[in-house]
């Protein structure tokens, strides 16, 4: 099995995760490639004394790659995304962060969950992501279009609200006054949105959700609509461009652009155990139960 293992930091607890990590792929003979330069901050570490195969961008992992490991937190996962893209790669997320709602994989289970991907025994959770077009779209966006998180547009360069004219399938929805407006897709739900209101949807749910951030119209409520809907938004603001983010990239577009977006026509696929099931991580996350009259 050819597996590639990707991190952002080195953190008190990376050290344990590699151990435990290439124990358990070594004892089942697997090919391994580490990202460049995660691989380069476990060398400056003094951690790794042999040399292994890397791989620098997503045109690298074209060699016929089993699994993408990601230690880290979710934000990890969202930027490991970046490097698997349509190639259906399954991820494993290994938690080295805090909350880890992706990373599902805690550290003191790695070595009894990592081996049953060598027995096939998981399960695999496909995720939507969205994709963003506008006019003059920026380069930096031609190759790296799409979130599996969320796409947000918020305000630049000013303390004031700007409004964001949205329509669904052409459909006027509202003009949101509000700090920015969030898109998000289920796999997002328990992100962001979900700390300006929004529902939590589970993973398998063909719905997106639409979050306005802390809007002037107290009615202005978070809406749940169908994931094959095309998104319009249009935003006015004092100054003379807004930001627009998809999961952790952030750039900024002239006001009245008129952004699309829409659902990609590929998903990205997370490793899930049977013994990490959404439903779990979620009531463990959240502390639900926590309270003894549950």
């Amino acid at each position: 099995m050819k597996i590639a293992v990707y991190g952002q930091y080195y953190k008190d607890n990376t050290e344990d995760i590699i151990i435990k990590v290439l124990e358990v792929l070594n004892n089942h003979n697997a090919e391994i490639a580490f990202e460049t330069n995660f691989y380069n901050v476990l060398i400056e570490n003094n951690f790794l004394n042999i040399t292994y195969p890397t791989f620098a961008s997503h045109k690298e992992l074209e060699s016929g790659f089993d699994m993408f490991i990601s230690i880290g937190g979710d934000g990890t996962m969202l930027r490991a995304a970046t490097f698997v893209r349509d190639k259906n790669i399954p991820i494993l997320g290994i938690n080295a962060g805090r909350l880890g709602f992706l990373a599902t994989v805690q550290q003191e289970d790695i070595e009894k969950l990592l081996p049953l991907i060598f027995t096939k025994e998981y399960k695999i959770s496909s995720r939507t992501l969205l994709s963003l077009n506008y006019e003059g779209k920026d380069k930096e966006l031609e190759d790296l279009d799409y979130a599996l998180n969320e796409v947000t547009v918020s305000r630049k360069d000013t303390t004031s609200m700007i409004t964001i004219e949205t329509r669904l399938n052409g459909d006027y929805l509202n003009s949101y006054w509000a700090d920015g407006l969030i898109i998000s897709t289920p796999t997002g739900s328990t992100g962001y949105s979900l700390s300006c209101g929004g529902p939590i949807l589970t993973p398998d749910v063909n719905s997106l959700v639409v979050t306005p951030i802390a809007p002037h119209n107290l009615n202005a409520r978070p809406l749940v609509i169908p994931d094959d809907t095309d998104i319009e938004l249009i935003v006015s603001s004092r100054e003379e461009q807004h930001l627009v983010s998809l999961d952790s990239r952030i750039i900024a577009i002239d006001v009245e652009t008129k952004l699309c977006i829409k659902k990609t026509d590929f998903k990205i696929h997370l490793v899930e155990f049977p013994q990490e099931k959404f439903l779990d991580t979620l009531r463990k996350k959240l502390l639900w139960g926590e309270d003894k009259r549950n």
